[in-house]
């Protein structure tokens, strides 16, 4: 996980050796639709919703992944509460106060009106952060509304709106982090992301004879991404002669989306067992806008003022996607399940514009057509009737991104050739229950991920191009212990339950094609570790439960990571590259529940106030070494009528 910032906005998240870079190897999705910037050239998740307001976050890897995406993380999808079905109306609350000027408050009400349900939030927080110049406010509103004329037919219709704004403390040198890690050299940077997502959703029983179901997801994103920025190698001080700061730089994107996805479920037999098929298409369309180096205003808040209405950069993008999937759940026996699915893909991606306002700038408007046919595979064995052994085979692919395509400078080279990332998943393990105090699932997994696009030097000139391939592989474990339960089945002493999950990820690169170090045992880069990957992440803990009163404690360990491919062990001047050590967190929690509804929780994240970082950034939100927060504790009042 790479920690950002406080607002807990934008979740980046990876696993098995992927980039965490705002969850963009996962196919991002709140309640079933995209709400990512842009499905396949921009697809970085600005927006994550509340986890008050989340019921369940679904991660779907294998062939089933494939009804939603090609993407090689698989589904990640956050599925928001809805309106309880036994009264008319529900109500809750949450308030939470904490350190550093933390105020966080939740409300949300819902319930069912005969063969109508609905369910709304309104979710702020804000705070001055732990850090200097890292103060933040977020305000998200959601409002869903479903009318059911039966029990298999429904209608639903959902709107979101976030807005974030958010200062941005930048990066920090190596040295400055050793000796004031709360430390900033930036105090008029900002960011803001005002998002507005929609969908309406129809599920309809298509034949009465057979139990066959229709879903149509229909939604429409749309978003801005604005930045006031300076780079940290500039310094930000007041000019003796104009007595004002230097103008900001403005960059601005704006994104618009729309989608239709349409899901046929069928049930049939076909070998004496009922079996399950899911058919369907989707058809997107995606603009990007981007406007960028704009000449700023010599203010200190977040304003998007032009002392030149031209912008440095100008580029649009745009896609087109229509994609047809299949999936089946076949059963053989009375143990054994397979899960075959496919996947065809056709994007058609364009850009026009010009990175600079000089002719040799101009980028003519170009066109690339991809089609694309991905298969997966999976199987099940019930070996018990709580346990199973289960693998899973998919192909996946990554087509070539907006920026990846784009120069960052007029001298910059893009090889004309550029391939996508294409590879595949390959994981299987054992799941299950023994009895009722073990639970577990462990696995190991197989990784290939071909055709990473990156930047090499060439003469002086840099060039991007498909600098290679990675392979990770590893092993993955859960536990879950609940140790009175050996002896007696109810304890009147309360549930204690100790849990452990443990990973071991080997990512390294097996191919790099960069001609300056094939030959140069120094720089030689195939064998090397994948940056912000770290071996080992191991999470330990226990919870316990008595009556109304929880607590839980939870012991976290990550192991040290490289932050380019050359694996540089040394940070550089700008502390953009250079290893990131290992580095362990204890987070403590406990809470009480009343019979009247009423609530109370208290918590204490980074109990030892570790100090730590778990990225470098070249761009955004440094450049430099940013490091995560120290310890912070928050109280939470909440009620439910």
């Amino acid at each position: 996980m790479w920690e950002n910032d406080g607002s807990g906005v934008q979740v980046g998240i990876a696993a098995r050796g992927l980039s965490p870079n705002r969850s963009w190897e996962f196919n991002v999705r709140q309640n079933g639709y995209d709400i990512c910037a842009e499905a396949f050239g921009y697809p970085e998740a600005y927006y994550s919703p509340p986890m008050e307001a989340v019921e369940r976050i679904e991660l779907v890897r294998g062939a089933a992944s494939l009804q939603f995406g090609p993407q090689f993380g698989g589904l990640l999808n956050y599925q928001l509460k809805k309106g309880v079905a036994d009264r008319k109306i529900a109500f809750e609350t949450r308030q939470t106060a904490g350190s550093y000027g933390l105020y966080n408050t939740y409300n949300a009400i819902g319930g069912t009106v005969g063969k109508w349900s609905y369910y709304a939030f309104h979710h702020h927080r804000s705070a001055d952060g732990w850090r200097a110049n890292s103060r933040y406010t977020t305000n998200t509103g959601h409002a869903s509304i479903t009318y059911s004329p039966s029990k298999r037919t429904s209608i639903s219709a959902e709107y979101t709106r976030m807005d974030l704004q958010s200062q941005q403390p930048g990066g920090l040198t190596d040295s400055l982090f050793h000796t004031d890690i709360r430390s900033s050299t930036r105090q008029r940077n900002w960011f803001g992301a005002p998002w507005n997502v929609a969908a309406l959703t129809t599920i309809h029983p298509t034949l009465r004879t057979h139990a066959n179901e229709c879903e149509v997801v229909l939604h429409v994103l749309g978003a801005q991404q604005r930045r006031l920025v300076k780079p940290i190698n500039v310094p930000d001080t007041i000019n003796r002669l104009t007595g004002a700061y230097a103008g900001r730089q403005v960059d601005r994107d704006n994104y618009t989306n729309y989608g239709a996805e349409v899901r046929v479920l069928h049930d049939f037999t076909l070998v004496g067992k009922q079996d399950h098929l899911a058919i369907g298409a989707r058809v997107y369309r995606g603009t990007t806008e981007r406007h960028q180096q704009g000449k700023g205003s010599t203010g200190s808040g977040l304003d998007l003022f032009l002392t030149d209405p031209t912008y440095g950069k100008e580029l649009t993008y745009g896609t087109d996607n229509v994609a047809v999937f299949a999936e089946s759940l076949i059963r053989i026996g009375e143990r054994l399940s397979v899960i075959p699915g496919v996947r065809y893909e056709y994007i058609k991606a364009t850009r026009e514009g010009r990175i600079s306002t000089a002719s040799s700038g101009v980028l003519p408007k170009e066109q690339q057509d991809r089609r694309v046919f991905l298969y997966g595979a999976g199987m099940e064995y019930r070996t018990s009737r709580t346990t199973n052994a289960y693998a899973n085979y998919s192909r996946a692919f990554r087509p070539v991104l907006f920026s990846e395509l784009t120069p960052s400078a007029t001298t910059d080279v893009i090889d004309p050739n550029l391939k996508d990332a294409t590879g595949f998943n390959l994981d299987g393990g054992y799941r299950g229950a023994i009895a009722q105090h073990l639970s577990f699932d462990v696995g190991g997994f197989l990784l290939h991920y071909n055709d990473r696009i990156g930047t090499i030097q060439q003469d002086g000139v840099a060039h991007k191009t498909n600098v290679g391939a990675m392979v990770s592989r590893g092993v993955e474990a859960y536990v879950q212990f609940e140790p009175w339960r050996m002896v007696v089945k109810e304890p009147r002493f309360g549930k204690l339950s100790l849990f452990a999950s443990v990973a071991y990820i080997d990512a390294y690169y097996s191919q790099w094609n960069d001609p300056a170090t094939a030959n140069d045992p120094v720089r030689a880069i195939a064998g090397n570790r994948v940056e912000n990957a770290p071996r080992t992440i191991e999470r330990y803990g226990a919870n316990y439960l008595y009556k109304g009163f929880s607590a839980s404690v939870q012991w976290s360990r990550v192991g040290d990571v490289y932050t380019d491919a050359l694996n540089t062990e040394d940070p550089n001047a700008a502390s953009t590259i250079g290893m990131l050590p290992a580095y362990q967190v204890v987070d403590v929690f406990a809470g009480y529940r009343f019979n009247n509804g009423l609530e109370l929780h208290a918590g204490v994240n980074n109990l030892a106030d570790t100090s730590y970082a778990t990225r470098r950034s070249g761009g955004y939100p440094g450049p430099g070494l940013v490091p995560a927060n120290g310890r912070t504790a928050f109280l939470t009042i909440g009620a439910r009528f």
